[in-house]
């Protein structure tokens, strides 16, 4: 029998994806996507969201990541509406749901994400929100070495992705993934207590880049330094 799409809707999924995701190394596991739900609910509360189709989103923002299936960008869409209609869920929740998954993800510097609900807005927020601080620091560099990428190459300049195509295929060092999206971040949120928290955030990682790019060259061990 298929269960009812009742409120405990939210706690089956935080369980099976809590379940899917514990221990997934590239900084894509269930800590993250926790911190990401419960970041979107408050959000939503604070901008009179809709938190069931708000916080379902955020718990399945990356139940299939396009990063993690051959660049499918209708992977994750896809999973959460097997997910959700096997739960009983109707069809209109598991649409708006299925939307904002696909309005998540960054896409270039040089590309507009924009997002057609508040809903969109919190989840989006939130995701960004993780991307970047001292959480932001430690998830690039997990998932850089999950995918075998150096630290650092000075040979390879950071780009400016003016497509979607452009950014997924890209491979560069971790560092340039910090001038590729994650300084792009603080100018790209929706809600005023995101951007608030993403003043210091996008200040610490400055810090962490000259402190990273000065310890790179040696400076730090120079004469006068």
């Amino acid at each position: 029998m298929i269960p009812d799409a009742s409120p405990d809707l939210v706690a089956r999924t935080a369980a099976m994806v809590e379940a899917q995701f514990t221990g997934e190394g590239s900084g894509h596991d269930w800590a993250h996507i926790r911190r990401v739900w419960l970041a979107a609910r408050a959000l939503a509360r604070a901008e009179g969201a809709d938190l069931l189709v708000t916080e379902l989103a955020a718990l399945l923002h990356d139940i299939a990541d396009w990063k993690f299936h051959g660049g499918d960008e209708e992977a994750g869409p896809r999973a959460a509406r097997a997910w959700l209609l096997a739960q009983g869920a109707e069809e209109v929740l598991i649409a708006r749901v299925e939307a904002i998954i696909r309005e998540v993800s960054f896409k270039g510097a040089g590309v507009a994400t924009p997002v057609a609900t508040l809903e969109g807005a919190c989840v989006q927020d939130a995701d960004r929100l993780d991307a970047i601080g001292a959480i932001g620091v430690a998830r690039a560099f997990a998932y850089g070495g999950h995918k075998g990428r150096p630290l650092h190459d000075p040979q390879q300049p950071p780009v400016q992705h003016g497509t979607f195509a452009e950014y997924k295929s890209n491979g560069g060092p971790t560092i340039n993934h910090f001038y590729e999206k994650l300084l792009h971040l603080r100018e790209r949120l929706h809600t005023a207590a995101a951007r608030r928290v993403a003043e210091e955030r996008h200040r610490f990682m400055e810090q962490f880049l000259a402190q990273f790019l000065n310890e790179w060259e040696g400076s730090d061990l120079l004469p006068g330094h």
